[in-house]
């Protein structure tokens, strides 16, 4: 099969989604890779390491869509992306399509795209392993970007995530308890870091009140004990996920006016159109604002600012999947891969994901 791998073309998108040990592992299978120019230089790949690897590098982004049967991308592809493809090509990335405008969507339906979203591979146990393996580095992140944030000089409280032994530590509330949530509890409470952790899921506290050994408290999440929370927090982090749907709004308003002036809010669904009123997509480059008199923080690809650990994971999660669908076909690669299926949202030009039918059918009743 050939494999196009375009160059992100989003602001501050440094991730890319094969190193050169990825695409050796499809190239040494008899396939044929191609990379665009400097598409690996975010991460620190050189053209010269992927072709080492047996890829060929390409110097236009018409030509590198052009010439794959599958294209691999890390980030949802933009208008300029969408005129490239073509008809009946398998499309791969964290698409994000419930959030995403819907003339794209129709593009992809009328193109008979394939579009695999890794975020929506999903096993029988709920386990979403693509999306796992950025989430875990996202929620590592949070001690250094919500500490930077809480700053004085960023426009926060000026408050020390450790405190120091004659002042209390930063309050830390985090709404969801999957793998983003509790990785950041983990990574807040490492840092000494007073951290709550809220789910409507019992069995999720659970598994987070394990991993925290004492070191943080969970909550049943309820409207009153949110809006207990939202009163002390020095940061509150959104990690609300449904897969394929929109992220529902949890937070509004009246909960942000409850909150200290110059508190910081953390929206991790933001890929996801994000779970609060006033949230809306930043990038790193221009990361915050201030609504409510709370700085926000929403830039959907936060692993970015990682980009070489990032792309190393994404690769290691998806190339056994690529290689897969590269020997076998589709079809084959569902059977060895079942969870593969809930990655389809766009087949054939039919809406194939029930999370993203649902979402474009609450928009419709609107």
């Amino acid at each position: 099969m050939d494999i196009s791998l375009p160059r992100e073309r989003r602001p501050d998108e440094y991730r890319v989604p094969l190193t050169p040990a990825g695409v050796a592992t499809l190239t040494k299978a008899g396939h044929r890779v191609f990379i665009e120019h400097n598409a690996g230089q975010g991460a620190g790949f050189s053209d010269d390491e992927y072709r080492k690897a047996g890829a060929t590098v390409v110097y236009s982004q018409a030509e590198a869509y052009a010439r794959g049967e599958m294209v691999v991308k890390v980030a949802r592809p933009t208008v300029e992306d969408l005129e490239h493809l073509h008809e009946e090509q398998i499309l791969t990335g964290f698409l994000h399509l419930a959030a995403g405008r819907r003339d794209k969507i129709e593009i992809l339906r009328s193109r008979r795209v394939c579009a695999i979203a890794w975020e929506t591979v999903e096993r029988r146990d709920g386990c979403l392993p693509v999306l796992q393996s950025i989430s875990s580095i996202a929620g590592r992140l949070m001690p250094q970007i919500v500490g930077r944030y809480l700053q004085s000089n960023e426009g926060g409280r000026g408050v020390l995530l450790s405190g120091t032994p004659t002042v209390p530590p930063a309050e830390v509330v985090i709404l969801g308890a999957g793998t983003f949530g509790t990785e950041a509890a983990l990574a807040l409470a490492a840092n000494q870091a007073s951290v709550y952790v809220l789910d409507i899921s019992a069995d999720a506290l659970i598994r987070a009140h394990h991993r925290l050994r004492g070191r943080g408290v969970t909550m049943a999440f309820t409207e009153y004990n949110l809006r207990k929370v939202v009163g002390f927090a020095d940061a509150i982090i959104g990690a609300v996920y449904v897969p394929g749907q929109r992220t529902p709004v949890i937070l509004t308003r009246e909960h942000l006016r409850l909150m200290r002036p110059r508190s910081l809010f953390v929206d991790a669904s933001i890929d996801q159109g994000g779970c609060a009123e006033t949230s809306r997509p930043t990038t790193h480059s221009n990361p915050t604002y201030v609504e409510e008199g709370v700085v926000h923080y929403c830039v959907p690809n936060i692993t970015s600012i990682v980009g070489r650990t990032a792309s190393h994971a994404l690769s290691y999660a998806i190339t056994p999947y690529l290689l897969a669908i590269a020997d076998q076909g589709l079809d084959a690669a569902l059977q060895a891969y079942p969870e593969l299926e809930r990655g389809i949202n766009i087949c054939n030009g039919e809406i194939v994901h029930p999370g993203l039918a649902r979402a474009l059918q609450g928009e419709a009743s609107v």
